[in-house]
């Protein structure tokens, strides 16, 4: 057993005087619990991160960029932003390309300006990109040349985007799109940030989570929402490590951790968890060009990385790479991972093929600016079923169907609320007061608490599946599906699958006379789909899905017939 209890480690980090003091704010009206010490806002952040200098901060291929190198760019670019571009507190810049360097130079460029930094999925094509550009109303977009190409007929419709500055541009741009690089060049006398007051409270991202009907929505995160999730990723680590019986650390005395980026920074866990909090303890991060299992080996030995993960998959598949016995794994200290379900057995792996490392899982979502819950070491061991405990300035609580509290160990809904949890969704007043209620998000997910705390997400309320960390809402490619002529009805279903999670699978009834195959159909949904959304087994059939008296699927009843539980 170990010495200190979950309770008494806590009671010890968040006393007064304490490294992770809390203070009661009243945030938008509710009472509420936060970190007294996180920077104020993701400007103040960033400047703490300046003082890192010549410590090697990102790591791309064969490039790399010291704290000192990338503050100077950030510095050319929020120049250019708040001069040429006229990037003002609360207009939005749109970043929509994959993990280079330069996501991070913009995201902090326009964040410490003041604008309201749109992290678009990479992964979009033309019309999902067109529809977050116009329904965030961005002003500015930053994008990598594939965008750029990807997006350069659709943007003569959209008057509201100004500018577009093209990340890595090796061909002609078309017109009306300046690279990015001649902006650095343009700004290189610019050694310091324009000058901007920003408040913990003031808007900071809209990261857009597709919604289980319609469109995707917009959380709007605060600065004190990201911030505090700093916080809460260092809290998690100090509370591993005291769980284990190891000493505090003192203030100043860890070295530089090498972190290798495996998940896109426009994903929370990306841009929160990963570049955020290890910005701000100084740390080098490692990018890659796209995720590849031997070349996350390959680049855990090269740049001694001493931690990784991302979704659980990828854990999975560098557990079973035939790379992995010939490489040098032993800086690995830490595994963690989240975003999608997890088998127990992976914490078994991980402990047998890094028996130096502690093996982590969490919970959150884009609505509560990543961590929520996290269950690390010997308490992930001991439940590796459960996704852990609440971070101490988020209250949990699980409410039946009439939103009325759940005693300890009965299953309903999932609502979370904290310093977290961001204030609604972009330009959506409907969608906000259907999922924040006095403070709470309604998460969607089916859920229970143990009497030690230890949250257990049993199922999903919401019609949706996690393929490797990104979500599928199951209308969205419904919706695809119906608009194929041969088609009826469809219902998309989740197909277990040990290393992503799940896969997307549907059941499609045709139209009588059709004679429509799987791959045409796979195909059809391909050109209007991003990729992962796209059914990887679809079952044909003539007889109608079998629906209840309200007309709704049964896809219960359906993933049993087909033997996808």
């Amino acid at each position: 057993m170990t010495e200190r209890s979950i309770k008494e480690i806590t009671r010890l980090l968040t006393a007064p005087g304490a490294p992770f003091e809390m203070e009661t704010r009243v945030i938008r009206g509710v009472s509420q619990r936060v970190w007294k010490g996180p920077p104020r806002s993701l400007r103040e952040l960033l400047l703490v991160a300046r003082g890192y200098g010549e410590r090697s901060y990102l790591v791309y291929e064969d490039e790399q960029l010291t704290y000192a190198q990338t503050f100077l760019r950030v510095c050319a670019l929020a120049t250019h932003l708040h001069g040429e571009c006229g990037v003002r507190k609360g207009d939005r810049v749109a970043l929509a390309m994959r993990n280079f360097p330069e996501w991070p130079i913009a995201f902090w460029a326009a964040a410490s300006i003041g604008a309201i930094v749109v992290p678009l999925n990479a992964w979009w094509k033309s019309a999902e990109l067109t529809y977050g550009l116009t329904d965030s109303g961005a002003r500015v977009l930053i994008c990598d040349e594939e965008r750029a190409q990807l997006m350069a007929a659709g943007l003569r419709d959209l008057p509201a985007v100004e500018h577009v500055l093209v990340a890595r541009a090796e061909h002609p741009l078309p017109s009306g799109m300046r690279p990015l690089a001649a902006v650095f060049t343009e700004n290189a006398a610019a050694t310091e940030l324009p000058s901007v007051e920003i408040d913990p409270e003031d808007d900071a991202t809209i990261f857009y989570t597709s919604g289980t009907t319609g469109n995707p929505k917009g959380a709007l995160g605060t600065h004190r929402n990201m911030c505090t999730n700093v916080l809460c990723a260092f809290f998690a680590r100090v509370r591993s490590l005291l769980r284990r019986g190891d000493a505090l650390p003192a203030p100043g005395s860890s070295a530089q951790t090498a972190a290798l980026v495996s998940v896109p920074f426009f994903h929370v866990t990306g841009s929160h968890s990963l570049l955020a909090a290890n910005t701000f303890a100084g740390n080098k991060l490692v990018m890659m060009h796209r995720w590849n299992p031997e070349r996350a080996l390959e680049l855990i030995e090269r740049e001694r990385i001493n931690t990784f993960g991302g979704v659980p998959s990828m854990v999975w598949q560098v557990l079973e790479s035939p790379d992995f016995a010939r490489r040098d794994i032993s800086s690995v200290t830490s595994v963690g991972y989240g975003g999608a379900p997890a088998a127990p057995e992976l914490v078994r792996r991980i402990r047998e093929a890094f028996p130096l490392s502690t093996a982590s899982n969490g919970y959150g979502l884009t609505e509560t600016s990543a961590i929520t819950t996290t269950n690390a070491g010997v308490d992930y061991e001991q439940k590796p079923d459960s996704v852990g405990v609440p971070m101490p300035i988020c209250d949990v609580k699980v409410v039946d169907v009439d939103g009325k509290d759940l005693p300890a160990g009965e299953v309903g809904e999932l609502y979370i609320k904290g310093p977290n949890v961001v204030r609604g969704y972009w330009n959506k007043p409907e969608a906000t007061a259907q999922s924040f209620s006095e403070g709470f998000l309604h998460t969607g997910d089916l859920a229970r608490i143990d009497e030690e705390g230890f949250v257990y997400i049993l199922d999903r309320a919401k019609d949706m599946l996690i393929r490797g960390g990104e979500n599928v809402y199951c209308v969205e490619v419904e919706d695809v599906l119906y608009g194929h002529p041969a088609v009826m009805d469809a219902a998309v279903l989740g197909i277990p699958h040990r290393v992503l999670g799940e896969e997307v699978g549907a059941v499609v009834q045709l139209t009588a006379g059709s004679t429509v195959s799987t791959e045409e159909l796979q195909a059809y949904a391909r050109e209007r789909l991003a990729g992962f959304k796209v059914p990887v087994r679809i079952e044909l059939r003539a007889e109608p899905l079998p629906r209840n008296a309200n007309g709704k699927i049964l896809k219960r009843d359906l993933k049993k017939e087909l033997g996808w539980v």
